[in-house]
């Protein structure tokens, strides 16, 4: 019999890599979402592997993005953390977006 590839591997890996760039532009939701996906799909790679393992070729690779899955979690929840921490020491949103603006200016950015 013929073996296959796992239907997700691909996927998940690309997603986990993403994962760890939506980290730094979206204060950890992305990665949150992205890493999150890429698990769930590993955890139905890993289902069908386990019932008939001689089918499938690709079980490495789904082990691989697993690992990039996890990491961009992690790194996630770190980032969502810090995001948080940060928006609630400066006084809310409105003192955070204020603290922002104060930076662009030191910067020679000119804010409305």
């Amino acid at each position: 019999m013929e073996q296959q590839k796992l239907p997700n591997a691909t996927t998940s890996i690309v997603l986990g890599s993403i994962s760890f760039l939506c980290c730094c532009f979206s204060m950890g939701i992305g990665g949150l979402i992205l890493s999150g996906i890429a698990l769930f799909l590993t955890k139905k790679d890993e289902k069908l592997y386990a019932e008939q393992p001689d089918l499938y070729s690709n079980f490495n690779q789904v082990k691989t993005a697993k690992i990039i899955a996890i990491i961009g979690l992690v790194l996630a929840v770190i980032t969502f953390a810090w995001s948080v921490y940060t928006i609630i020491a400066a006084g809310g949103w409105e003192g955070y977006l204020d603290q922002q603006k104060e930076i662009w200016k030191q910067m020679g950015y000119e804010i409305e």
